[in-house]
Parts: structure tokens; C-alpha cells; sequence
């Protein structure tokens, strides 16, 4: 048997074209000559649709094109593609409605065509609500385990949680009292409450492969935990593992792709790249015995530096994002640091030099080196740059409030106001040319507040709120060490500027100002950040685990709390570790809790 794993870039919501996609790809498996393809988790809708599964025809559409794709599209090859589908005996027929004792609702399911006829569908039964995902808002878990007979292997099948089981993100606790999909799928009926393990064709059989369709959204270092997983599934059960992942941008989700099989040892067998679309195509045969004599491949993912994945992730959020939301070009703010020097490689490689302007905003305490390291950086990208000075702006605004400040001198409100001058000029900007304003700032400064409302955070794609200060630098340095990796049209060399990633990073809006001059330094505040927001550890467990001091710990926890109401007004991020500043992390700002506080006896 052949199988084709088909990871895809589909568009949330545009169910024809995600449907043309689907076809496309199963044309091409065809032509290998697959007897199988699988297609990533709700492909026909994209992940993750949320609450367009509430509107009204939404998920009529969804059966209607569904049925149309298994009709046209599976001819001669056995497709196995994801969507939601309503649970109803008006919409769903009577025979999948009596799996589920009478109840309606949506489920996250695998339909399995083949010769224009639907053979079996398969719910997924584990939901993760956790994090991004919410997945208990819209879906019932499914109640039994499918394999299916596909020339001679059997085939089990499984959507994503069902095999990780949330133990790639720390979550597998949710799960206690749950029937585990894979084990149901590998017992003979029993009558047991994880429900009889039936298929359409040949009823049950021991599964010598399980497919794994999934929408994983990329995180640093899950890719990793994954393949753990899939290799323990592969030697626990002793089967063939054949994951697929969704790739592109959605919204502030990146998906990598990077599909992958794992023999009965748990070795890496077939290898799909990362970050673009795929078709990868594996031969089995109905005894195990004779394939476990292939050789593992090498896998991409396993065998790029993280800094590669990262830039690989970033860049393709920023060009789905803009593509999927009509934008052909960006415009930024260049001030000749670190973050704004790395924004502008990602978007230059995300959309061609010709698609983005750079602007320079040199003001009364702006350096000369800013602006030359600024104007070297574009022209190592071939990037055009506008300079537009902000002294009169900014002056003409002083002196408008004068009367009303008289009495009161000079602070933060003239250092915000030079913030806001520049952010007035990219909106304009990026209104005229109906270009979208890239956010330069790091998750450092936003998780302190160390950036200004409608001044540095505006912006319709904040690109880096979720990689910190320390990863930016990891970034820049691995982004001049490899140059070739960065897939820049006419780049001839390193794309930074050195003096950009040596020089202390400054927002310049007074007299020799550093950041440093009201932060905490970055490699110690980056790691308060990871363990207050991603590891939800308090002051003193932080405390206690790194030796900081204790004010400087409590000061910056502080810093995060009450910078909450700045990050509700932000741009949306792309998302890149376990908890980024987006709907992952739903903090309250009207709250009483001080974690910089211990508790009163």
C-alpha cells in the first residue's frame, strides 16, 4: 500500500478553494500512484474556524462541499480529509446520529472517500481546551475507534489529540478519566467504554498503521516532543505511525507541516520538510516484517537549529497573514536597532524588497549612528526607506499643550509623545499606500510595558511579540552567520548591520537613555518573563530556583500585571512559545491579585 500525506495551506472559511486545494493534491498522490491520502485535521474549513462554526450555514456549506470533494475527488484512491460536520438526524442521517445517543452538535471529523462513496468517518475524541485551543466550545468528543482496510494494511485513525494526549504541552493530566482513542483502537470490541472498534470495510482489525491528522500550531521545541511521542505510539503498539500537520499562518498561529512516519521501532522512516506544502509518499506492505528493513531518513525537523524553525515560522506568518487578509505589501518603522532590523529581514523575505518601506523618524535625541545603521540595513536588503523627521510634530504638539502643562515639567508624557508622533506617521503611512504596519516590538517589552498605546505599539502584525529580547539577538546573530538560509533575492552578505546587535538597545526619547536604565538587564528579566508567564511559577518559587534578587523579581512581576490593559490594545502576534500575549493567555485587568505581594496572614 502507498500512502500519501498531504500537508496543506488551507484559508480559514473558504471552502471552495480549500476544496480546489484538496483536489489538487489528491490529482498529485494519484499520479504517485497512492492508494491512500490523508489530509491535515479540518482541512476542508481550516484550523482553527472557532466561531464561524456558529453562524448560520456554515457548516450546511461544509457538508454540501464535502460531499462534492469525496464525489469528484476519490476516484480510484481512498481520501481521508478533515471537517466539521454537524451531528443532527436532519443533517447527518440517522445512522451516525444513533453513535451518539441522540445528542446534536458538531463534530471534528475524518470522512474517508473512496470511488465517490462515503465508507466511515471517525470523530475525534480527545478535545483540547487549553491554551489556544478551545476546542470543548464547539465539538462532542467522539465515542468510537474506525479501522479501515486499504489495499491489505489496516489502517487506524486517529485526529491529533487522540495520540498526543496533551503530553506534548504538560497537559496530559485532563485526560485521566478518559478512554485512550489509541488503545481503544488497538483492542478487539469488548463492549468496553471506549466502544466497539468497527470500519466500514471488513469491521475490526488490528491496525498495523495509525494516520494522525492534525492542526498543531508550531512552538519551539513541541516539534521535538512530538516525534518522542509518535516513536513511544509506534514501539508501545508495535504499528506504523504516519502523522500530517496543517502548514501556513492563521492569524496569530503558525503550522509547520513536517510530516513524518515512524516504523514499528520507532524509527523515522519518511520526512516531510517544514514550512511549505507538501506530498509525502511512504510504501508498506501488509506484513511489517519485510518494510522494517528500510533505513531511517533525515528529518528536518529534527536536524535544523531552532533559530532556523523560528525564522522559518515568523516568515511565514507574516506572509500568510498578509495574504490571507488581502495585504500585498508592509511598511515599518526603521530606528537602526536590533528589533526593527530583524522585522524588516523576516517581512523583505516573507514579501520581496519591492513590497516593503521602510521609514526612518529621527528626532531631537535620535543618533547618527541609528540613522546610518537604519539606511545600511535597508540597502543590504534593497529595501527603500522614507525619512521623515518629527521635530515639528512633536514641537508644534509641546506648544499646543503648553498652557495646559504650565506648572508641570518634562517626563514620560514628552517621551510618549515623540512615540505617538512616529505612530501617526506610519498609520499614515500605511493608510495611504494601503500597506500594513509592522510592529517592531519584542515580547520583552510588551510583557513590561516598556512601549507606548497608539505610538510603537500601532500596527496591524505585531511580528515579534512573542520571541524575547535574548531570542532576538539569537536570531540577528544566526541570520548574518547563515545568510544563505534566509531565501533573500540579491542578498550578499550578512542582512544586519554588526553595530545593530552590539550597540545597548535604546528607545532614544531622552538624553543618553538605555533600556536598561528602567529595566531589569534582559537575560535576567527574559527569564522572569518564561517563568511567570509560561511556567506560571510566583516570586518566590523564582526567586528561589535563580538566586535574583528578590525586588528586582517582584518589580518585574509587577510590570507584567499591570501592563495588561496595553497588551488587550495590541496587535495581534504571532505565536511562537507555550504562552504568547493572545487568546492563549486570558488574564482579567480590573483584578485585586498581586503576585509581587505575599499573601496577608
Amino acid at each position: 500500500m502507498r500512502l500519501a500525506l498531504a500537508q496543506i495551506n488551507p484559508v480559514i472559511g473558504d471552502l471552495e478553494g480549500n476544496a480546489a486545494l484538496l483536489s489538487r493534491w489528491t490529482d498529485e498522490a494519484r499520479k504517485r500512484g497512492a492508494d491512500l491520502v490523508v489530509f491535515p485535521e479540518l482541512s476542508l474549513s481550516g484550523y482553527p474556524p472557532k466561531d464561524l462554526l456558529l453562524q448560520d450555514g456554515f457548516l450546511g456549506a461544509v457538508s454540501r462541499v464535502a460531499k462534492q470533494l469525496g464525489e469528484s475527488a476519490g476516484r480510484g484512491i481512498m481520501l481521508v480529509v478533515g471537517a466539521p460536520l454537524p451531528v443532527t438526524p436532519e443533517q447527518a442521517g440517522k445512522g451516525r446520529e444513533s453513535h451518539r445517543g441522540g445528542r446534536p452538535g458538531i463534530a471534528n471529523s475524518l470522512l474517508v472517500y473512496r470511488d465517490g462513496a462515503l465508507l466511515d468517518y471517525y470523530d475525534k475524541r480527545l478535545l483540547p481546551t487549553y491554551d489556544v485551543f478551545d476546542e470543548d466550545r464547539y465539538f462532542i468528543p467522539g465515542e468510537r475507534a474506525v479501522v479501515i482496510d486499504v489495499a491489505g494494511v489496516r489502517v487506524g485513525l486517529s485526529i491529533c489529540e487522540d495520540l498526543w494526549k496533551g503530553e506534548d504541552v504538560g497537559f496530559a493530566d485532563r485526560y485521566f478519566d478518559r478512554v485512550d482513542p489509541v488503545v481503544a483502537m488497538m483492542s478487539p470490541p469488548s463492549g468496553t467504554a471506549g466502544g466497539p472498534a468497527v470500519g466500514a470495510v471488513g469491521g475490526w482489525r488490528r491496525p498495523e498503521l495509525i494516520v494522525n491528522p492534525s492542526a498543531s500550531p508550531f512552538v519551539l521545541g513541541k516539534g521535538r516532543r512530538h516525534r518522542e511521542i509518535l516513536a513511544k505510539q509506534a514501539t508501545r503498539h508495535g504499528v506504523y505511525v504516519a502523522a500530517v500537520n496543517q502548514v501556513g499562518g492563521n492569524d496569530e498561529l503558525v503550522f509547520d507541516g513536517h510530516a513524518a512516519v515512524l516504523d514499528p521501532r520507532g524509527r523515522i522512516v519518511a520526512a516531510a520538510p517544514g514550512f511549505e506544502e507538501a506530498l509525502l509518499t511512504f510504501d508498506l506492505s501488509s506484513s511489517t516484517v519485510p518494510a522494517l528493513a528500510a533505513a531511517p531518513v533525515t528529518d528536518p525537523l529534527l536536524a535544523r537549529p531552532d533559530e532556523e524553525h523560528l525564522y522559518r515560522a515568523l516568515v511565514l506568518g507574516v506572509k500568510d497573514y498578509l495574504r490571507k487578509t488581502g495585504f500585498k505589501a508592509a511598511v515599518l518603522g526603521l530606528s537602526g536597532g536590533i528589533d526593527s532590523a530583524v522585522t524588516c529581514v523576516l517581512a523583505v523575505a516573507a514579501l520581496g524588497a519591492p513590497n516593503v518601506l521602510g521609514v526612518s523618524m529621527p528626532g531631537r535625541y535620535s543618533s547618527e549612528g541609528s540613522r546610518t545603521d537604519a539606511a545600511e540595513l535597508a540597502g543590504r536588503l534593497g529595501v527603500h526607506v522614507e525619512t521623515v523627521p518629527i521635530e515639528g510634530p512633536f514641537t508644534s504638539l509641546v506648544a499646543s499643550l503648553e498652557h495646559a502643562f504650565a506648572g508641570r515639567g518634562a517626563d514620560v508624557t514628552e517621551e510618549n509623545l515623540q512615540s505617538r508622533v512616529r505612530g501617526t506617521i506610519l498609520m499614515a503611512l500605511s493608510n495611504k499606500f494601503g500597506s500594513l504596519l509592522l510592529t517592531t516590538g519584542n515580547k520583552s517589552e510588551l510583557a513590561v510595558g516598556y512601549c507606548t498605546l497608539y505610538g510603537d505599539m500601532n500596527g496591524g502584525l505585531a511580528v515579534l511579540s512573542d520571541v524575547s529580547k535574548q531570542w532576538v539577538y539569537r536570531l540577528a546573530r544566526w541570520m548574518n552567520a547563515y545568510p544563505g538560509s534566509l531565501a533573500i533575492a540579491g542578498l550578499a552578505g550578512p542582512p544586519i548591520p554588526e553595530a545593530s546587535i552590539t550597540k545597548p538597545p535604546s528607545a532614544e526619547l531622552r538624553p543618553n537613555q538605555t533600556d536598561q536604565d528602567s529595566l531589569p538587564p534582559y537575560p535576567v528579566l527574559d527569564e522572569i518573563i518564561e517563568r511567570y508567564v509560561e511556567h506560571r511559577q510566583g516570586v518566590a518559587q523564582i526567586v528561589r530556583e535563580t538566586g535574583f534578587d528578590a525586588q528586582t523579581v517582584a518589580r518585574s512581576v509587577r510590570m507584567i500585571d499591570t501592563s495588561e490593559f496595553k497588551r488587550k490594545q495590541a496587535a495581534i502576534g504571532l505565536k511562537v512559545t507555550s504562552v504568547a500575549f493572545g487568546s492563549g493567555r486570558r488574564m482579567p485587568i480590573a483584578q485585586g491579585w498581586r503576585a509581587d505581594r505575599p499573601p496577608s496572614s
